[in-house]
């Protein structure tokens, strides 16, 4: 089968590999029609993780279940399904504790398990034609519908896109009238900022330097903040001065709140130095952060912050140890959510959101693409410009 093999920093290739076969009577083969690349498959792509060459891409996948092993009860050869990045057994003291996301069964390292990531276990991923998912009837989620059709795009952002961004509004405690700011356009930051709309946030802000994608920001109703134009926090809070309903609904010292009440990190450890945009500052996004959330806010930060980085300029960031500005977080009693997504808490609810007419996640796939594209989309993604969302396609999903 075609694969896309990580050769190195910079580097994949489209490579004939083995087909995978079942190798338990839990494991499930499928046969996929879409696999999306993420944001955070860049930070292997660009050489900033110890990700070994040889290894296939992709933790993003969706199908047709082609063959199933003997104990697989739930699923059957034929069914389309979509699975979490995640891989779990599901009956770890984690996994029933819903912590599927630190699953104690299926990691070599650590708690937790993906499809081709480093340090989440030995797991070929899903940008491939073929997958080999383990505890089939954990993790395969039955969708309606035919490969091609009018939901593709939505639901295989249900491998980990969308229920992440949802999962990003959850730690960072948005809820009704509440304002937020979310740091990155990007895949993540659209969907979180999208899924804060969803949950009744008054004001979204999202901060980026890509008008490209500020754009598809402003389409869902989010106010877009450009870093090109100065602090973040400053612009936001300038805004919110402007407000004239709002500024005359405040008694004294409540100019004081004139912040945001959450704001979610969706860009992690490769943010970008304001001061020089060409260089990385581990920690920019966490500073803006601290600056812009009022008293008693929230921050919730799913942007990837590794514990080990070989690319980065000193010994503390390359063993993952990032500065924190853990003075103004406190003094602010802020409340901070962090972690990979527990993708199955969320998955069934946000299905039904999207074939029931209530949520269209599919507004950031910018392409789509033959997996002979796959080298070429990812140099043009590592831009983080006008390349939001690529997805793979294969089969009657490519017609």
């Amino acid at each position: 089968m075609k694969a896309v093999v990580y050769k190195g920093p910079k580097k994949v290739e489209v490579e004939e590999v083995e087909n995978p076969k079942l190798s338990k009577p839990t494991d499930a083969i499928i046969r996929i029609t879409s696999s999306a690349i993420c944001g955070s498959d860049l930070h292997m792509y660009d050489g900033e993780t110890t990700m070994e060459s040889g290894r296939i891409f992709g933790h993003e996948p969706m199908g047709v279940v082609e063959e199933v092993g003997d104990a697989v009860q739930l699923v059957k050869p034929g069914d389309r399904v979509v699975m979490p990045f995640n891989i779990a057994c599901g009956f770890c003291l984690n996994c029933i504790q819903g912590l599927t996301n630190a699953c104690l069964t299926m990691g070599t390292q650590a708690p937790g398990a993906a499809y081709g990531y480093v340090d989440m276990g030995p797991y070929e991923g899903g940008q491939a034609e073929y997958v080999l998912v383990p505890y089939a009837d954990w993790a395969c989620l039955k969708l309606p519908g035919e490969p091609g059709d009018e939901f593709e795009d939505d639901f295989v952002l249900l491998a980990d896109i969308f229920p992440t961004s949802y999962y990003s509004t959850e730690l960072a405690h948005v809820s009704i009238g509440k304002a937020v700011a979310v740091f990155g356009a990007g895949p993540v930051g659209l969907l979180a900022a999208y899924s804060a709309v969803l949950k009744g946030a008054a004001e979204v802000y999202i901060i980026d330097d890509s008008e490209e994608r500020l754009k598809r920001a402003e389409s869902i109703g989010a106010i877009s903040i450009n870093t090109d134009d100065g602090d973040p926090a400053q612009q936001i809070i300038e805004i919110r001065q402007k407000n004239k309903n709002l500024t005359e609904s405040l008694r004294p010292g409540e100019e004081m709140t004139l912040g945001v009440d959450c704001a979610i990190d969706a860009v992690g450890y490769q943010a970008y130095d304001r001061e020089n945009p060409n260089q990385e500052k581990r920690n920019q996004v966490l500073i803006d952060s601290a600056n812009v959330l009022n008293a008693g806010g929230h921050l919730g930060i799913i942007g990837v912050y590794p514990k080990e980085n070989p690319a980065a300029d000193n010994e503390d960031e390359k063993q993952g140890n990032v500065m924190f500005p853990l003075g103004m977080l406190w003094e602010k009693g802020i409340t901070i959510g962090m972690g990979q997504t527990p993708v199955k808490q969320l998955h069934v609810f946000l299905r039904n959101l999207i074939f029931d007419g209530k949520a269209k996640p599919s507004f950031i796939v910018s392409d789509r693409i033959s997996i002979e594209d796959a080298p070429q989309i990812y140099s043009q993604f590592d831009q983080r410009d006008t390349v939001v969302k690529p997805v793979i396609k294969f089969g009657m999903a490519a017609k």
